[in-house]
């Protein structure tokens, strides 16, 4: 295990494995549902046509389904840690979240900015 342990004030440590300087300056990410990788800035997804951002799978899901979205209801065939919403029945086009709004990570926020290009977009938080 390589990296840089650290101590927090209650003497608990934690391994960085890739430190940069924002590692350091940041334990816990400023948003529910960014980025939480040791040096990575957090991200936030936004619903374009009303510039609002996404903080909760219910808001999430509202969009989803106004762009003709359905979600999977939990059955032997879906995977039980997973949020999915699929475009048809016909159609391959799947998105996978997990169950936790906390463990919502950029590349999920990507993975729905590239199946409704003109609807989402991510961003950083100081850009807003």
């Amino acid at each position: 295990m390589s990296g840089v342990w650290i101590f927090d004030k209650n003497g608990v440590t934690r391994l960085v494995t890739n430190p940069t300087r924002e590692s350091f300056e940041q334990k816990e990410p400023p948003y529910p549902g960014t980025a939480t990788a040791p040096g990575a800035r957090p991200r936030l997804l936004i619903y374009l046509p009303a510039n609002q951002v996404i903080r909760s799978y219910a808001e999430l899901e509202q969009r989803l389904t106004e762009l003709g979205w359905t979600r999977y209801r939990p059955n032997s065939f879906c995977q039980p840690h997973l949020v999915q919403f699929h475009r048809s029945e016909d159609s391959a086009h799947l998105i996978s979240l997990p169950t936790k709004f906390d463990h919502f990570k950029s590349f999920h926020m990507y993975d729905i900015v590239v199946k409704n290009r003109s609807f989402f977009e991510v961003r950083d938080p100081n850009a807003l």
